[in-house]
Formats: C-alpha cells, structure tokens, sequence
C-alpha cells in the first residue's frame, strides 16, 4: 500500500514517525517550510531525511503543480494528518482508497476549527480522537476509528494535545493493518447532531474580569502554550498570560477587575464571581494592588 503523508504540525510529526515504525510504505511527503498561523507547527523533514522519504514543500496543496508531484508517487492512499487548508476534489479523487483526514473531536459533534481550543474553552468533559475518509464537506466523512478523550479538570492545551497523539498513535497501529489486508470497515456519520465551530480570533482570547473565573480559567488552559496563549489589556498592551488559578472569595462588594493582592510575582484579580490568581504571565512591569485589570 503506497502511502502520501501531508502534515506540517506537531500531530503530524508524531503519526509519521509512527507509520515509519510500523514499516509503512511511505512513498512521499507534501509539509510546510514554516507556518505563520499554526503554532504547534513542527519540522517533518528530519523524519524524512532520516528513512529516504521524497518530500516537497507546498503551500497550496490543491495547484497543479502538487497534484501533479503526488500523483507521479502512484499513491494508493493519502494520510493528511495536521493541515489547515480543505482538499478540493481532483486531489480527493486521485488515490484509489480516498483520502484519510483526522480531527479531535466526537464527530459528527464539532466539526471545524480549534476543536482542541473549544473544548477547553467550553468547559467539556470528554473530545475525541476520529480519523475520517476527507470528502467534500467540512469533517463530514466516513469515520474509519474514533476513540473518546476525557477532560479533566488540571487538563491544558498541553495535557490535552498530549492525550490526543498518545490516542491517535495507538489508533494508526490497530487500524493500518486492516488498510493493508483491505479489511477496515467505515461509519457513515448522522448529521442529526452535528455542529461547526468556528475560527477563533484574537479577541476571543481577551480576558473580562467581568466574567466567572471558571470561564477564565477554562479560557487560560485552552489558550497556553503550545498556542498563543490568553491576554489582557493593561496600559494599551497586551499582556499574555499563561496560567492561573481560581480562588474562593466570599467577598462580593468588590469590583471586577480590581487587584486584590500580589505576592512572588502572582496577581489576585477579583472576577464576577470569585477571584483569579494569575500564576505566570508576561508583565514586564507588576501593576499595582488596587488598580484595575
């Protein structure tokens, strides 16, 4: 079975470090010599190098040109595994057995952007981890293997992210066998409880003391590294910060926003409800207690 592999971010690296383990016939790789908007991007050619895996730098996946290059490569299948951009139907048609996509979430539920963010964002107690047959529609097609991923409290960008390529590598392993012998069977996904998410934008990681700090601190973990991490507005800047913690305050006569307290570099915000302790952030000056947030 002659395997292409498009990928240009950290799920990407690990999945065809995985395929190279498991004696795959990898007959090309289409990457990214950098990305602008994906940071968990990650440099696929050392694997490459390594095995002696042709690969070529694109940046629109569906030119002529790629096309082109991909199909000189005879592929059977293609694997795209971490890519930001939809495949348009003269690439989808071109290998025999499709195209296998993956998302990390529940599908049909949450379909779209940043599902990792969402999740975290939104407070969720489990996601998932799908790989998919790629067909025209946003992350609507045939389902080859999905497996559930808990949410924990303690979870972050970071944590979840690792779950999800730990889950997902295991995933390659029990289903790359049933490829090969041609015995894999496919789930047609119901549309009766689908969404999309959207894209998320800069302000959506602007932090309003005016919120709960529940939905701050949800909004802190989704947003940390390895992504761009949660912000305020202080002094016309925007101050990145990374993690925080909530903080029980009986105290309600107090506005939002107002800092209550700071001791070794951590910041007490008071919030809608309770408070927030800001642990690691990127002041490069402390505000002071009592100014506002």
């Amino acid at each position: 079975m002659r395997i292409v592999f498009i990928g240009s971010v950290e799920l990407s690296f690990y999945c065809l470090e995985k395929l190279v383990k498991l004696n795959a016939n990898i007959v090309g790789v289409c990457t990214k010599k950098s990305s602008s908007f994906n940071s968990d991007f990650m440099d696929l050619t050392p694997i490459c190098k390594e095995n002696d895996i042709l690969f070529k730098f694109v940046e629109d996946i569906n030119s002529k040109a790629n096309i082109k290059w991909i199909e000189l490569l005879k592929p059977d299948i293609i694997f795209c595994f971490g890519w930001s951009n939809l495949i348009k139907k003269e690439l989808l048609d071109l290998p025999p057995m499709g195209i296998i996509g993956y998302h990390p979430s529940l599908l049909p539920k949450n379909r779209g952007r940043h599902p990792l963010v969402w999740a975290l964002v939104l407070g969720l107690e489990q996601t998932g981890s799908t790989f998919f047959f790629i067909d025209e529609g946003v992350d609507s097609g045939q389902i080859l293997s999905q497996e559930i991923i808990k949410i924990t409290y303690k979870d972050n960008a970071r944590t979840l992210y690792n779950k999800m390529i730990e889950t997902a590598l295991l995933q390659i392993k029990n289903f790359m066998p049933k490829l090969q012998t041609k015995s894999f069977t496919k789930k047609i996904q119901t549309n009766n409880s689908f969404n999309i998410w959207r894209k998320r934008y800069k302000k959506d990681g602007l932090i309003d003391f005016r919120m709960t700090s529940y939905a701050i601190y949800n909004l802190v973990r989704a947003l940390t590294k390895p992504y761009v991490g949660a912000h305020i507005e202080y002094n016309n800047e925007n101050i990145i910060i990374w993690r925080v913690k909530e903080v029980f305050l009986t105290k309600k006569n107090i506005e939002c926003g107002k800092i209550l307290n700071i001791e070794n570099n951590k910041i007490l915000v008071k919030t809608q409800d309770t408070a927030i302790e800001i642990l690691e952030h990127e002041f490069k000056k402390l505000p002071k207690v009592g100014e506002y947030l």
